[in-house]
């Protein structure tokens, strides 16, 4: 069987500008906001939770059996932390994860009268709940953009792409928000989400089926 010709040189764009990434990822995927599922509120919050290095299919395996042990804040409250890990053993990072779920409806319910916090800068103050969850809560419950959506996925493929040079997804959002409108904001999480999925993998990105392999600086390079 011939070999196959070696592949053309591919003359790779410097860095790719946010509003160029969005503008080709959106003719590739559609919004189609969060995964995950929840009821009211409070099962959102302690559902993003669960959420940090863990997929959304485990959580929304995990979070049914939680609230039937576990429906309120009070009752998370009340409940001892051994046993709210013995219920979110499967997310991993279980402990740590129980500690902060039970300190936040503690914090919440103290501080702010049960009533979950409706800006950044209340939000942020409760344990477990950091920019990340934070802009994904108020952008659900509360139609509120104060930020970008800065996960893994995003961390990894804008950095990847060159559309930024941050070493901290703060520094990545910080960027992100200087280069695009805000009512860009959320959709460029969204898509960016889902490129990361579906094919900028962490390990093996699939840069042979990348539809950015021409202008990405990091195609094939991983």
């Amino acid at each position: 069987m011939p070999s196959s010709p070696p592949l053309a040189p591919i003359h790779y764009a410097p860095r790719m500008h946010a509003t160029q990434l969005i503008t080709v990822l959106a003719t590739h995927y559609r919004p189609h906001g969060t995964a995950l599922h929840y009821h009211n509120p409070w099962e959102l919050l302690v559902a993003i939770m669960l959420s940090a290095q863990c997929t959304d299919v485990r959580v929304n395996l995990t979070t049914p059996k939680l609230f039937k042990k576990i429906p309120t804040m009070l009752d998370m409250k009340k409940t001892p932390t051994d046993k709210i890990e013995s219920l979110i053993f499967s997310t991993g990072f279980y402990k740590n994860k129980a500690k902060n779920i039970k300190a936040a409806a503690t914090t919440i319910i103290h501080n702010y009268a049960g009533n979950i916090p409706n800006t950044m800068q209340e939000l942020t103050k409760i344990p477990g709940i950091g920019r990340k969850s934070a802009n994904v809560y108020l952008h659900l419950v509360h139609q509120k953009v104060e930020g970008v959506v800065v996960d893994t996925h995003i961390f990894r493929v804008s950095r990847r792409t060159g559309v930024s040079k941050g070493t901290t997804p703060e520094q990545v959002e910080r960027e992100i928000m200087r280069t695009l409108p805000k009512q860009q904001w959320i959709l460029y999480g969204d898509l960016v989400i889902q490129h990361g999925r579906k094919i900028c993998h962490a390990r093996k990105p699939t840069c042979n089926s990348c539809f950015l392999n021409r202008s990405c600086p990091s195609a094939f390079k991983v």
